[in-house]
């Protein structure tokens, strides 16, 4: 995971610590050539600034329609690529102005019409039941036990999809956000997912419920309505990023606040502050580490550095969370930071719609966990990351409860 004269790999051990490669791509300039793990080359932009910027700069693109040609272009010889259908691509995330605007109307509409205060209670009680279950064990592992059951429940309740199939979910979601899966494997589970949520949805029309998927099916604005690929699309997305980002933000919170006693005790003084430790945690931990892929459509200058047209940008999230030109002191863990504008949702017209449902949850979450174990303490050091440019989350947190 050196830095070489030419291109960055973001690879192997890359994974388990980025934040010193980030600091030395940093110190070479704003903008690096990387090679992911999949043979794909792309930029990484590094800079709070500049990512910032790029996040809202309509010089990059996210169509996917786009994206076929450019895939083939920029893989190393011999690489293969899995072949992603439309039937997973067609939402508001891998689109452009008029297309996205068109498609985070009619997504707002269902999602964002009755805010999320209302899901607090329901969220309360699925954390109670599922720490309920955790209540009798010295020991557990609260990546499967708890981060991930709670935000995959409160998606599937939300959607109004069976929650017996989240762990098929979660197995799928797995693997399209892995930078070491097969090409092969990425398509097999892209058919099945696909084929999947289809089902959801044809099963919703013949029996409507008092759900956001009903919601999405019906949504129309000025006669507009999602095509079918859109809205099976829409409605994977929607699961994908209404669990992920909240499975890793209360793993990653949990592990940094054991790490830093001192901000733990801090919080447990003043349980006010859950709200501040969150934005700190989003910061510093971000469960997104990079913006999905977007491509250049004309040159474009970062400081010294030119990307030509056509090339693949990563915009940094979790880099540029730890830039000191934004935050001082960057990889201090503080939750009395003032002025946190990190980037960890994103900024401008892609920014996440479930933002407002991921602190609820993250909060919720750590308030409960924390009154419920006063004692919680690591269980181990040996912690893994999961291998993904993606997505920054553990595979597994083992703590002792008492």
């Amino acid at each position: 995971m050196t830095v070489e004269d030419e291109v960055v790999r973001l690879e192997g051990e890359f994974f388990q610590d980025p934040y010193r490669l980030y600091a030395e791509v940093r110190r070479g300039g704003p903008a690096r050539p990387v090679l992911l793990s999949q043979g794909l080359r792309a930029w990484l932009v590094t800079d709070y600034a500049d990512v910032k910027a790029l996040l809202a700069d309509p010089r990059l693109s996210k169509d996917f329609s786009g994206v076929e040609h450019l895939l083939d272009r920029h893989r190393e010889p011999g690489r293969k690529r899995a072949e992603f259908g439309v039937e997973l691509s067609a939402h508001m995330l891998n689109s452009d102005p008029p297309d996205h605007s068109r498609l985070r109307k009619l997504v707002n509409k269902a999602f964002t019409v009755r805010g999320v205060g209302h899901l607090r209670p329901r969220i309360e009680k699925i954390t109670a039941d599922l720490l309920d279950a955790l209540d009798g064990q010295d020991e557990a592992d609260l990546v499967p036990s708890f981060a991930f059951p709670l935000p995959m429940t409160v998606i599937c309740e939300l959607l109004g999809v069976p929650n017996d199939d989240r762990d098929s979910f979660h197995e799928w979601t797995t693997v399209l956000t892995s930078s070491g899966a097969e090409p092969e494997e990425i398509t097999a589970v892209g058919v099945a997912a696909a084929g999947y949520v289809g089902g959801l949805i044809a099963a919703k029309r013949v029996e409507p419920g008092n759900d956001l998927l009903t919601a999405l099916i019906e949504a129309s604005e000025d006669g507009d309505r999602l095509s079918e690929h859109e809205l099976i699309s829409m409605v994977f997305l929607l699961m994908l990023a209404g669990h992920e980002t909240t499975v890793n933000l209360i793993g990653n919170a949990v592990l940094t606040l054991l790490r830093h006693p001192d901000q733990l005790a801090a919080l447990r003084a003043d349980p006010t502050l859950i709200p501040a430790a969150v934005e700190e945690l989003l910061r510093y931990e971000s469960p997104v580490a990079t913006g999905t892929l977007r491509y250049t459509t004309v040159p474009i200058q970062i400081g010294a550095v030119e990307i030509p047209a056509q090339e693949f940008v990563l915009v940094g999230l979790g880099c540029a969370n730890r830039d000191p030109a934004a935050f001082p002191t960057p990889d201090r863990f503080d939750i009395h930071r003032d002025l946190n504008s990190h980037l960890a949702f994103g900024h401008g017209i892609h920014y996440c719609v479930g933002a407002p449902l991921a602190r609820l949850e993250g909060e919720i979450a750590l308030a409960a966990l924390l009154t419920r174990f006063p004692g919680i303490a690591l269980a181990t050091d040996n912690l893994r990351w999961r291998e993904s440019t993606l997505i920054r989350g553990l595979t597994s947190l083992p703590v002792r409860l008492r």
